[in-house]
């Protein structure tokens, strides 16, 4: 479980949002689910609607892993 944690640690950064002081970059949770939306037809989706999702998905995922 260590390892898992510490791969989506270098995936996401240091467990802050892509968006804080980084100029709005988005990180592979929210370009995975950007590219999920275009490929099946969702639309233009706001960025900071994405950011909230990918959020709480990343924080119930923190949760369910300890």
């Amino acid at each position: 479980m260590d390892k898992l944690k510490d791969l989506a640690g270098k995936a996401g950064g240091s467990g802050q949002k892509a968006t804080e002081g980084s100029g709005g970059q988005q990180d592979y949770v929210d370009k995975g689910l950007s590219a999920a939306e275009k490929k099946f037809g969702a639309g233009n989706v706001n960025a900071e609607t994405n950011e909230k999702i990918t959020d709480k998905g990343r924080d119930f995922f923190e949760k369910q892993t300890g």
